[in-house]
């Protein structure tokens, strides 16, 4: 499910439509309607691109300030999923149990908050390995230049 959930890219040629379609409302209305703004921006987040996806999340917590727009839980979902996609795993976490708040039974967003949290647990003990390699390494390269040292 992981893959599906925050491994899935929009073609680029759906990608240029929403963005054709977002871009002529906005020259002709001033503005996007928010059904517009909302695939577009859906679009960006699932975009293979960082700055696609974080123009994506703009987008969707601009539609989620809007008080016309009446599903906060697919912009609560897709939230979540743009910032996990960029690996903001603490604000992903926020707007899953957003969601959760109102919709505690939803197996998709309890689906969604077990990836964030194996993703945060996986990247953790990444970067803590890491983090002991380093050390490791240093304490080396130090125990190594006292020993060269004693030996002058």
């Amino acid at each position: 499910m992981e893959k599906i959930l925050l491994e899935d890219t929009v073609s680029t040629e759906d990608l240029k439509k929403f963005e054709t379609r977002y871009h002529e409302e906005e020259a002709a209305l001033g503005s996007a309607s928010s059904s517009t703004q909302f695939d577009y921006a859906w679009c960006l987040v699932k975009s293979k691109y960082a700055t696609d996806i974080r123009r994506g999340i703009f987008l969707l917590e601009q539609l989620y300030k809007n008080e016309d727009f009446s599903d906060k839980r697919d912009l609560l979902y897709y939230l979540s999923i743009g910032n996990a996609r960029i690996k903001e795993y603490t604000i992903a976490l926020k707007y899953i149990r957003g969601l959760l708040q109102v919709q505690p039974d939803s197996r998709q967003a309890k689906e969604l908050e077990g990836i964030i949290k194996e993703k945060m647990e996986r990247e953790g003990l990444i970067g803590a390995a890491m983090v002991g390699g380093s050390v490791l390494a240093l304490g080396g390269l130090v125990g190594l230049g006292l020993a060269m040292a004693k030996r002058n």
